[in-house]
């Protein structure tokens, strides 16, 4: 039945109502005044839905069960309280439920001491929240404050409800993640008269119920005090003894307490020493340094250079004076990466490097890495739990979105990422990489690079006696001779990486170094004069930027030797301008650049012009929201995604904002190109290669759409009520699992707040901080502000006998889907799709133990034995 224009609900407020109980007591509490619940009611018994009902009032049905929920409960508070009242004058309970009109068995439950204190329980949380939220704070009301109370969700809502009856105000803010674009919705209860600027503007303010923060003496980026080194136990070696060929390599003296890298043989480092300054570089074992002397640093500098101009200066910020991400502190080493980190990087292929190869090769592994794609596709199809399959659906789509944008490749055979360190008795066409046999052809390719005359082949050689001395069995470094650095487009050795690749057949392409970069010696050529200006950090990253897709789109069609040339040396010089004050802008001149964009990205002011440079060029857009499609025939509601073609859907927002010049503008959000193009092709100017990726991108959309298809399809899981019983010890650790790991969400916001708070200081204190930049200190602050809260997201951990469970149906469906979302995704990859491992026997165990003990290499060991690498270097971890 609908409200037609013979029954119409006009919407009212609902007045404070006066008196010692605000909804009558007794048989018909409405007697006097219909209240809002009266209402309702009286709704309900012409035939009208809950649904109908809120409409007509202007509200929800969501207010409505909350408003129902308050009444209720004080309605009992008010017959509890007459019930007492009676009985105190001596009434039996008969007669009291004759005086109230209800029979004995419900005064006796009115009387009963527990079922009072349950009655109040919605005041007593109420009052709990005003508590915590103190005189001028918010309280954080969204998911898992349930849990810190340890009550239901419904309690919680209605707790709420009785104080926005109060006058509080609930708002709802949105605070970034650490992800790019991503955004955490904070729900907030705030005093009366509080708007929800008031709120965004004191988001520090906005606490967790029973919640505490914990510095410990720690800066809001995570450090401890730092050591310094005295200057007495540091030695410099200048270019002229040989420091340029280990140019950025620490040297360490073994067994000194505060520079004891633990396990680790190598770290990337920052040490502070006394004074403002500091080293940055390559931390390694030596056992060739003079007396007394604990440190030996490499630099290019030559010898009379003042120790201001070859040390680093700290930085103006006492949270973080290196500027890095600092992972962990040992005594004086604030270390970066240490030895096994660098193995965990992505061992993919980036467009910007593919792309400047062959099309075989790139049509090759960008296949490749489809086929990976579409047989996980393929497996998650085939699952029978209809909850495991959306908890997988869900993010292998927003993965491939991703893919789609970055254009990443399938890793070659055996491509491994590794950290570069000087050996100065080794072969200018050698490498010693125990990972890789012996005597095999292997390429270098660092990240960026210009083209393939800066990519060495080199010939693996394991017997090299320093290599072995200095590195061992290193798990994820490589030597070279120094030299083979100025090719990786002028790497050093305080950190830089490479992917190293095998090249038995030759499917990746070298080529001679240019000519016309022979001895271009850029920071002659180009020196600061006086008022220059000097390019800034930001505006660095900015030219670089742009001439790396100049570089990237010159290479795609076609340029010669000679402009590519132009444009690397453009580079080289943008590179370093801010480091040694050189003259970029006379760089662009003389290297003809406008010319080179004219030629072949349409113009001097253009930027990007094919699907590989485009691909993650900023787009922005209005700021936007999910939205909702409804089903024409059965009404069914589905958020985010078209069911008829598992697009993603959004609407604007509408939000505005004033900007600086006072004037009122919409709000913008950063998003890709490719992200917002349907059709790759849309991004390509034609040429062979851009077909191959421009392909490679629609397929990995359509095979995304394809993903949220299913996602939407995918029926709840079938609850089975005997199930839960043969499973009931299971299905109570499950619940108990969970709300743990609920707990963890209001902590996870609350250290958001922080984390976004301490940005805002420093990008108030730099507003020349670059993109990089900012993602690095946010990253660092969000650990830091996770360990002050407590917070730490509680992995679910699913055992055999709870897995089961979950199978057989003993688990809601509503309540399986959050075990999921809070389970390790990877954990779960390998219940749901279980695939061969390589099992090491116990003979294979220790013949490889023998063979480790005897020097024999990883990659040795590995063919001997029969397994991966990879396997050979986790049995010795």
């Amino acid at each position: 039945m609908g409200i037609d224009n013979e029954e119409k609900i006009v919407h009212y407020g609902t007045p404070r109502h006066s008196g010692r109980y605000p909804y009558g007591s007794g048989e018909d509490p409405e007697q006097r005044e219909k209240s809002f619940l009266g209402k309702v009611r009286d709704l309900e018994k012409k035939g009208l839905s809950e649904t109908e009902i809120a409409e007509g009032l202007g509200t929800t049905t969501t207010y409505i069960r909350k408003r129902k929920s308050i009444e209720k409960a004080e309605k009992r508070a008010a017959d509890s309280a007459t019930a007492q009242r009676l009985r105190e004058k001596g009434l039996s309970n008969v007669a009291i439920g004759q005086r109230m009109g209800i029979n004995e068995s419900s005064v006796r439950a009115l009387l009963n001491p527990m079922l009072v204190e349950r009655a109040k329980l919605a005041e007593n949380i109420s009052k709990t929240l005003k508590e915590n939220m103190g005189d001028k704070g918010f309280i954080d009301i969204g998911s898992g404050t349930e849990a810190h109370l340890g009550i239901s969700k419904t309690k919680l809502d209605v707790a709420v409800a009785r104080l926005e009856e109060e006058g509080y105000q609930v708002h709802t803010i949105r605070v970034k993640q650490p992800g790019e674009g991503k955004y955490t919705w904070v729900k907030v209860l705030a005093p009366p008269g509080t708007t929800k600027m008031d709120v965004y503007q004191n988001k520090d303010k906005i606490n967790v119920v029973n919640g505490h923060v914990d510095d410990e003496g720690r800066s809001q980026l995570g450090l401890g005090p730092i050591q310094k080194l005295d200057r007495n136990r540091i030695m410099i070696k200048y270019d002229e003894d040989g420091g340029t060929l280990k140019d950025g390599v620490i040297e360490l003296r073994r067994g000194v307490d505060d520079l004891n890298m633990g396990r680790s043989g190598y770290a990337q480092v920052r040490i502070g020493v006394e004074g403002n300054n500091f080293l940055k570089g390559m931390a390694m074992y030596s056992d060739n340094l003079p007396p007394g002397v604990d440190v030996i640093y490499n630099t290019n500098k030559k010898k009379g250079t003042p120790d201001n101009d070859v040390f680093k200066p700290m930085k103006d910020d006492p949270d973080n004076p290196f500027g890095a991400t600092i992972n962990s502190q040992k005594g004086a080493l604030n270390i970066v990466n240490e030895e096994g980190d660098w193995s965990t990087w992505s061992r993919s292929i980036s467009s910007q490097v593919l792309s400047k190869q062959s099309p075989k090769t790139a049509k090759k592994q960008l296949d490749l890495a489809y086929e990976l794609q579409k047989e996980e596709f393929d497996e998650i199809s085939s699952l029978t739990n209809p909850a495991v399959k959306r908890a997988l659906l869900k993010p292998y789509s927003d993965g491939l979105d991703s893919e789609a944008v970055h254009l990443k490749a399938a890793s070659l055979p055996r491509q491994e990422s590794k950290v570069i360190l000087p050996l100065t008795k080794i072969g200018e066409n050698k490498i010693y990489a125990p990972s890789f046999r012996d005597g095999e052809n292997v390429v270098l390719i660092r990240h960026p690079h210009g083209g393939t005359f800066e990519i060495p082949e080199l010939v693996v050689d394991n017997k090299n006696k320093q290599g072995r001395d200095l590195l061992g069995m290193a798990k994820d470094a490589i030597g070279i001779h120094p030299k083979v650095a100025e090719k990786l487009s002028g790497a050093d050795f305080d950190g830089d990486t490479v992917i190293v690749i095998p090249n038995k057949n030759r499917d990746i392409k070298t080529s001679a170094s240019l000519k016309d970069l022979q001895n271009f010696n850029h920071k002659a050529l180009y020196k600061y004069y006086d008022g220059m200006h000097v390019i800034t950090d930001r505006e660095k990253q900015l030219e670089m930027g742009k001439v790396s897709n100049l570089i990237t789109d010159m290479t795609i069609k076609g340029a010669s030797p000679n402009e590519i040339a132009r444009a690397v040396r453009h580079s080289m010089v943008v590179i370093d301008a801010e480091k040694h004050k050189l003259n970029y802008k006379q760089s662009y001149i003389d290297n003809g650049i406008a010319d080179l964009k004219v030629k072949y990205q349409g113009g001097k002011d253009k930027g990007a012009s094919t699907v590989v440079s485009r691909a993650k060029s900023v787009k922005y857009i209005n700021d936007r929201k999910e939205s909702i499609y409804i089903d024409p025939v059965t009404g069914k509601r589905t958020k985010g995604i078209d069911p008829r073609t598992g697009k993603k859907i959004y609407e604007d927002t509408g939000e505005t904002y004033i900007n600086k010049k006072g004037k009122l503008v919409v709000r913008k959000i950063k998003s890709t190109k490719m992200a917002e193009e349907e059709d790759a092709f849309k991004l390509s100017s034609g040429t062979d290669i851009e077909k191959i990726y421009a392909e490679h991108a629609n397929k990995l959309k359509v095979l995304a759409n394809k993903a949220r298809k299913m996602f939407v399809e995918t029926p709840s899981v079938e609850y089975s009520q005997s199930a839960r019983k043969t499973y009931a010890k299971e299905v109570e650790a499950l619940k108990s699992k969970l709300t743990e790991a609920i707990r963890n969400r209001p902590l996870e916001r609350k250290a958001l707040l922080l984390a976004n708070t301490t940005l805002t200081s420093k990008r108030r204190a730099n507003p020349d901080l670059t993109p990089d930049q900012i993602k690095k200190i946010r990253g660092q602050a969000i650990v830091e502000a996770r360990r002050r809260v407590g917070a730490g997201k509680e992995i679910i951990k699913i055992t055999d006998r709870e897995w089961e469970a979950i199978q057989a149906g003993a688990i809601s469906n509503n309540t399986l889907s959050q075990i999921l979302q809070n389970t390790d995704l990877k954990a779960l990859k390998e219940r749901a799709m279980p695939r061969r491992t390589t099992i090491v026997t116990p003979a294979r165990r220790l013949r490889a133990e023998s063979m480790r003990e005897r020097g024999y290499t990883p990659i040795e060991i590995a063919d001997a034995i029969g397994v991966s690498v990879s396997t050979v270097e986790k049995l010795f971890e």
